[in-house]
């Protein structure tokens, strides 16, 4: 993979761009400086999930996944995880009519079920209703942990082998993707990451190989429109140079 510090901006998509996944980093950090609870840095950063959605769908982009919550996220003082759930009620919530009306699919992805009961419901029933939309899927990764996620689908393949519904013969590496909460998206092309920080914190470890790294100093709260088009910008500079 590849750090990019490419800055421009673009009106359309790179060619052969159809994935983008984002590790979310710098809530904290952005309060901090600011002399806020950190709780402000996540419902400015919520601010920022809404404009990237939206630009990301306006370009045509068919896959965005966003690192929302990770397994270690539980870890967090009781009352910052209450309120970064209450924050992920109020997105569902307020941005269902527009997810549906814009022919977005939502996917959830992650040990889903550990969130509370109040998250899941219209989480589930978002999901539902809008499995049909071909327009864009955006997967939320929430309880998500990258290694979680391949001993998952080790553990699907076993039984299936072990039920005798699968051959041993017959595992590749799609036959391994098909059992991932990814299936059926199109791979990573391109993984961005805020805060400046060189790391990919257990995201996505099989869905990016081979995919190009965007780093930027921003903080999360801070990324927007503009910071999406440089990074995609610098993707599409950094393909022509080097190629796909």
């Amino acid at each position: 993979m590849i750090r990019l510090s490419v800055m421009g901006s673009l009106a359309q998509l790179p060619p052969g761009l159809h994935h983008v996944a984002i590790i979310m980093d710098g809530n904290g950090r952005w309060a901090q400086q600011k002399g806020l609870p950190r709780l402000a840095g996540h419902k400015q950063g919520a601010q920022s999930v809404r404009e990237v959605v939206r630009t990301a769908r306006k370009l045509g982009l068919s896959a965005l996944t966003l690192y929302a919550f990770s397994e270690q996220n539980w870890e967090r003082p009781l009352e910052e995880v209450q309120g970064l759930m209450q924050l992920l009620f109020d997105y569902v919530v307020e941005e269902r009519e527009e997810i549906l009306q814009n022919g977005i699919r939502l996917k959830a992805i992650g040990n889903i079920s550990r969130l509370p009961e109040f998250v899941l419901r219209p989480l589930l029933k978002l999901e539902q209703d809008s499995a049909h939309n071909d327009n864009m899927t955006l997967s939320l990764a929430l309880s998500y942990g990258g290694q979680e996620s391949l001993a998952q689908g080790m553990r699907r393949l076993a039984e299936e082998v072990s039920e005798g519904s699968l051959s041993v013969e017959d595992i590749d590496e799609a036959t391994f993707s098909a059992r991932l909460p990814t299936a059926g998206l199109p791979k990573v092309d391109l993984l961005i990451r805020t805060s400046g920080e060189l790391r990919t914190s257990n995201f996505l470890p099989w869905e990016t190989t081979g995919a190009r790294f965007y780093v930027t100093p921003l903080l999360w709260p801070d990324f927007g429109k503009d910071a999406l088009l440089a990074a995609l910008a610098a993707y599409a500079e950094e393909t022509e140079v080097r190629g796909p």
